[in-house]
């Protein structure tokens, strides 16, 4: 299977490209599919929500806070996790990826400073903790801000 064989399961599209409302034959004549009477019958139904005048659901949960839309998700990761590299290895998001130490770089990946460095690396990431910076420093390695 590939992507170019990929669809959805039987039944579970309809489409939505028939004209309503055009005589017995068509199929969808006479109540045009909105069953006899009522208010869902009729031009001006309420909208979707409403509840007849209760206190809709979305008015009576309480709101608090909000989300930032232009916030970015980034992993950090740890320098005691590059230990397992071999000593002048190059360490980039690529790498951490093909070793399975990060799964999903999303918006970028950080170096923390938490656990010990023995060895030579370059590292390559979007951002560095200033204590990451100092340990893969004073290992003889080098950060490099992509």
């Amino acid at each position: 299977m590939d992507l170019s064989n990929l669809r959805p399961a039987e039944g579970s599209k309809h489409s939505d490209n028939f004209r309503r409302g055009r005589g017995h034959g068509s199929g969808n004549g006479k109540t045009a599919g909105k069953g006899h009477k009522g208010q869902k019958a009729r031009s001006g139904a309420p909208r979707p929500g409403f509840e007849g005048g209760q206190m809709p659901l979305y008015r009576r949960l309480p709101k608090r806070g909000f989300t930032n839309r232009n916030t970015k998700e980034i992993v950090g990761i740890n320098v005691g996790i590059l230990d397992r590299f071999e000593n002048g290895a190059e360490v980039s998001v690529e790498t951490l990826i093909e070793t399975g130490i990060v799964k999903n770089p999303r918006d970028g990946v950080k170096i923390l400073g938490n656990g010990e460095l023995t060895k030579k690396l370059t590292v390559k990431a979007n951002a560095f903790s200033e204590g990451a910076k100092s340990k893969i420093e004073a290992a003889g390695g080098t950060c490099e801000v992509i």
